[in-house]
């Protein structure tokens, strides 16, 4: 009689709701309708409330992807042919040996940029392996663990892969969509686009050079005017220096040919392009010391996972056998030697 005054709340259960796994086709009882949730037999990962969205830019990016890379081919072949003609001269007037030598690094870094260009650029970046799934008695216990489905492809996803919107198709380790290229990187085409960076950043390298020692030697004399005006300690005599300088680099440049002003451009192009592709490289490099892609450190950001950095991640990205690997010191070990 003492529990009489009190109030008893009934809480209704809500029904099991039956849903299907993708992965092996089991039938499922959930407790509730959960949005996202893992099969204990095959270890997919279902949502739910994943609704496919349209690909109707699709055109408009493989469009923009082509353009940039017949514009990326059309610059290559401008350089290549404006260095010919405009340095080859120099070059040849100076000595026979050196125009030959010339001639022999500038084939060799041509060859080596456009083929690997052409490799990154129409190779496949690396489909996911094709794997049975949708049967019971097919899917072994554990054989599609962390899979996912991807909506755009209507197919399984591994937790490696990332569906490309640009390529309509799904990536294994995808780093990032690259437009230049028009293409993907990712684990048939990452290699290539190493040696890419590295090639085109060498041969930048080069031409610069060779631009500004051309240069140098058909540009127009500088007149200078008089330094008797610049005497004195006055505070804004730098200030006066440098523009009597840039009006006279004006003025001569006002006097160039059509080669010099080839050359101008060659040097300037040039440098800014290795500033951009040096960064982009030496990116690319940090990543790959640290065991991970561009999408990976975006998706590792705020999470305590620590990725173990070590050389022997470059040498295996390479290829590098793994009997030479473990000889190779780590960063694990060298620490470990310098606590003791």
């Amino acid at each position: 009689m003492a529990d009489s005054g009190e109030e008893h709340f009934v809480t209704p259960v809500t029904e099991d709701h039956q849903t299907t796994c993708w992965g092996c086709g089991l039938r499922l009882l959930l407790p509730t309708y959960a949005p996202v949730f893992k099969c204990g037999w095959c270890g997919a990962i279902t949502n739910q409330n994943v609704n496919k969205p349209e690909t109707k830019c699709l055109w408009w990016r493989r469009l923009r992807d082509r353009c940039f890379v017949c514009t990326l081919f059309m610059f290559m072949f401008f350089v290549i042919c404006g260095g010919v003609w405009a340095v080859y001269p120099v070059v040849f007037s100076v000595s026979y040996t050196c125009g030959v030598l010339h001639c022999i690094l500038t084939m060799t870094l041509a060859a080596t940029t456009i083929s690997t260009f052409s490799l990154a650029a129409f190779q496949c970046a690396g489909t996911p392996p094709i794997i049975l799934w949708g049967s019971y008695p097919v899917v072994g216990k554990g054989g599609l663990e962390n899979y996912t489905f991807c909506h755009y492809c209507s197919k399984p996803k591994s937790p490696r892969a990332h569906h490309c919107r640009s390529c309509g198709t799904c990536i294994l380790d995808m780093d990032h969509h690259c437009p230049f290229i028009g293409n993907c990187v990712g684990a048939a085409n990452h290699r290539h686009f190493i040696a890419f960076l590295f090639s085109a950043v060498v041969s930048t390298i080069y031409v610069s050079v060779m631009s500004a020692y051309a240069g140098s030697h058909i540009w127009p004399p500088l007149k200078y005017r008089s330094p008797g005006h610049l005497n004195g300690f006055s505070s804004d005599l730098a200030l006066r220096a440098l523009k009597e300088v840039v009006l006279t680099l004006l003025s001569s440049a006002a006097q160039l040919s059509a080669q010099g002003l080839v050359l101008v451009y060659l040097f300037v192009s040039s440098v800014s392009v290795q500033i951009g592709l040096s960064v982009l490289l030496w990116q690319q490099l940090c990543y790959i010391y640290e065991g991970k892609t561009y999408l990976s450190h975006l998706s590792s950001r705020g999470s305590d996972l620590v990725e173990e950095k070590d050389c022997q991640n470059i040498f295996r990205f390479f290829g590098c056998p793994y009997s030479i690997l473990r000889y190779l010191p780590s960063v694990r070990n060298s620490r470990k030697i310098h606590k003791k």
